[in-house]
């Protein structure tokens, strides 16, 4: 399988950190040999976007294919990697929701992307409220504890 990146990310923070995601602009610079000068059109009728991207910055040889305790916190369970959102998963791949601000051609400026600068952008979807959950969503309390800084 071969996947390229259709964009990369300029701007915002230049290094991971877990925490105070809301506070970052970047934009989002799609690449013209990969897209049409008009791929983004009619993405601005949208608040949110759904960019999903590569934690390029991390050493493939940390990649967690088991369990761990999220943020290396004794003090919460150990889960396996696919029941949490920590960057050293397998295919090192991130998928986020953050507000759109604008669009110029190929170029989409974004709020409360958790993408560092360099990111290689692999895809971007508009957020449709008709693909948000249907019924209750549960989910453990030390999940809801690990947000309540993230934005």
């Amino acid at each position: 399988m071969t996947v390229t990146p259709i964009g990369h990310v300029r701007g915002g923070r230049a290094e991971p950190v877990d925490d105070a995601w809301d506070g970052v602009e970047a934009e989002i610079v799609l690449d013209p040999a990969q897209l049409g000068p008009d791929a983004a059109l009619g993405l601005d009728a949208f608040s949110h976007i759904v960019v999903v991207f590569v934690f390029h910055q991390l050493d493939p040889a940390k990649l967690e294919r088991n369990a761990r305790h999220p943020r290396g916190r004794a003090d919460w369970p150990r889960v396996g990697i696919l029941a949490q959102r920590g960057s050293p998963r397998p295919n090192r791949l991130g998928v986020s929701t953050c507000r759109l601000l604008g669009v110029d051609g190929l170029r989409l400026r974004v709020h409360g992307l958790d993408a560092v600068d360099g990111s290689p952008v692999l895809d971007v979807k508009p957020h449709m409220t008709g693909f948000d959950p249907r019924g209750d969503v549960r989910e453990p309390d030390w999940a809801r504890e690990i947000m309540q800084g993230y934005w």
